[in-house]
């Protein structure tokens, strides 16, 4: 607490000298940083070369130093070549900049939830540049901010540039299934490469499903071995470390997630006998959608009444908090269908005997919640723990200082409903952020697709149609009709990607850049200096980052023809439609 109130003062005193400098301005010329910066002064818009000698004069950090290694390199090889040129003067009166120094104010604070990631940036007219940060994650965020401003062949550098900078919200993630569809490690790599670019912090890793099982775990081998699709789509203690590395070096968490005890149907390779309805067709004929026993193909929950049940997940989440550093476990607890556990016949004999589906839950929740917290875990959980219309947990079993819910359905309505019981929240509302929607189902025999015979259209069969446009990201409000001190509750959110309809071949394309407009939304706000959203001149500035997304590796889709680039206003209306 001490640590943080420090780097806390430290962070305060140096946007009160920043504002005591220099007024707010907006960014001018064609100067381009994704996320928009809280802050950005250049008053007399210039640009100096940037020496070929350039370096970055930093202090010695495990995770830091390879982000330092990393920015100089692509400062100085990138080369960047904007859409629009940027109508700035190379100043002759300014000699070319040589270095950046790095200040940072406590080298140990570590990398989780609530650290200080703020950070202050000045190139001066007199040839120098200072970054100044109260620890490394925020220096990385400035680092980042500096690469983005360089550009062209010499390369330029803007000059007489201040920048304070500053995340609203602590939490700004994307969640990646690779249960369905296997994600090699080097794509999940490029994917957190890609979060450090658009200055998002946790990567959130749905790893197993019912679908498949592909993590390797020292005391539970056989869920990986018989859990996974192949030998080759394995995740092995080794890649774990490499990729939760590779995350920290770009100050990006990896929070794990084991989703229990539904979407389980997986875990029924190597212990059949704790699996509720394990390998049965999800929807038989003649059954009610309420009698259903999963929402989508691929059956499968734990079953809370067998001793064995809590042998084997606990063996997994001792083995998950050794190979994850996180603070936050994510344990699921989402979609509990009833009638899979009815067709159990323990459960069956519970329920006839006049207990219920929500008590078996409660069992569940009151001995897996304990053991995840007594190693040093905060608990997330999927909304439907609390929420849930006919399974669910009541809230003295749900401790709020000890658990953060993850919303998915309604909207800010479900958001409200969290916060306002008085429990921390973080947003995936599919109605906005969940970026597989608008494409269909992977049914087979779905009459839905058949939309000229039945006289209407449903969004192509998709359940959370239609597709989430990066302007309906951009402009979600994730705290609309909160209160201030429930808008407090409210760490950030979390674009997803359900993977039933996605793999490698389509990743780039579906999160960018997509996410990064719930990126700059979280990070600076949608909206300008006045309250009114930006999204109309955010356009060419996405446009533009998308652009150098590309360049960088990264397969963004693009949201523009390049000729509205080309013709700046030309692609806009004049009025509202």
């Amino acid at each position: 607490m001490a640590l943080q109130w420090r780097t806390d003062i430290f962070s305060t005193f140096l946007l009160l000298v920043f504002f005591l400098i220099s007024p707010i301005s907006s960014l001018q010329s064609a100067i381009n940083v994704w996320p928009k910066p809280r802050v950005f002064n250049w008053p007399d818009p210039q640009a100096a070369l940037l020496s070929p000698n350039f370096t970055i004069i930093s202090p010695r950090h495990h995770y830091f130093s390879s982000a330092v290694d990393r920015h100089l390199r692509r400062i100085l090889t990138e080369k960047h070549r904007p859409l629009v040129d940027p109508s700035v003067n190379i100043s002759s009166s300014v000699s070319p900049l040589q270095k950046l120094t790095v200040s940072v104010a406590d080298l140990s604070a570590p990398l989780q939830n609530g650290v200080n990631e703020s950070y202050s940036l000045h190139i001066s007219l007199t040839g120098s540049a200072n970054l100044v940060s109260s620890t490394v994650w925020g220096a990385m965020r400035g680092l980042e901010t500096f690469s983005q401003l360089v550009w062209g062949d010499p390369l330029r550098v803007p000059v007489g540039v201040s920048i304070w900078d500053a995340p609203l919200f602590q939490h700004r993630g994307l969640i990646l299934d690779t249960s369905r569809n296997y994600y090699g490690v080097e794509h999940i790599l490029r994917t957190i490469e890609a979060m450090g670019m658009n200055k998002l912090n946790v990567f959130h890793w749905h790893i197993t499903d019912s679908h498949s099982f592909p993590l390797v775990l020292p005391l539970e081998p056989e869920l990986g071995a018989k859990g996974a699709y192949r030998d080759d789509m394995k995740y092995s203690p080794e890649d774990v470390r490499r990729i939760v590395k590779f995350g920290m070096e770009h100050g990006v968490r990896v929070m794990p997630e084991i989703d229990s005890p539904g979407h389980t149907g997986s875990w029924a390779l190597a212990y059949p006998e704790i699996v509720s309805c394990a390998n049965m067709f999800w929807l038989p004929a003649g059954y009610k959608w309420e009698d259903r026993l999963a929402s989508e193909p691929g059956t499968g929950h734990l079953n809370p009444l067998n001793p064995k049940t809590y042998e084997v997940l606990k063996n997994v989440v001792r083995d998950v908090v050794d190979l994850f550093p996180e603070s936050f476990y994510h344990s699921g607890v989402d979609e509990i269908v009833p009638g899979c556990w009815k067709a159990d016949p323990l459960i069956k004999s519970f329920l006839s005997n006049g207990g219920t589906l929500s008590q078996v839950l409660e069992i569940f929740v009151n001995t897996t919640f304990p053991f995840i917290h007594s190693l040093n875990r905060t608990v997330v959980y999927w909304e439907d723990v609390l929420l849930d219309d006919i399974v669910r947990v009541r809230p003295e079993f749900l401790p709020r200082e000890n658990i953060i819910l993850q919303t998915w359905n309604n909207g800010v309505n479900n958001t409200k409903r969290i916060v306002s019981s008085g429990y921390r929240a973080i947003v995936s509302s599919s109605e906005y952020y969940y970026l597989d929607c608008g494409h269909g189902d992977f049914l087979g025999n779905n009459s839905q697709y058949d939309e000229q015979a039945n006289g209407e259209y449903k969004d192509g069969g998709s359940w959370c149609g239609p597709f989430k446009t990066w302007q309906t990201i951009y402009n979600y409000d994730i705290t609309y009709k909160l209160s201030e001190e429930e808008a407090k509750l409210v760490l950030g959110g979390e674009v997803a990607l359900w993977s039933e309809q996605a793999d490698p071949t389509v990743l780039d394309a579906r999160l960018w850049p997509r996410t990064s407009a719930m990126a700059e939304s979280l990070w600076s706000g949608n909206r300008d200096e006045s309250g009114k959203k930006r999204y109309a001149e955010a356009t060419d500035r996405l446009n533009e980052w998308r652009n150098r997304m590309v360049k960088r590796g990264i397969g963004a889709e693009p949201i523009q023809p390049l000729w509205c680039a080309r013709n700046p206003g030309m692609c806009n209306t004049v009025q509202k439609i």
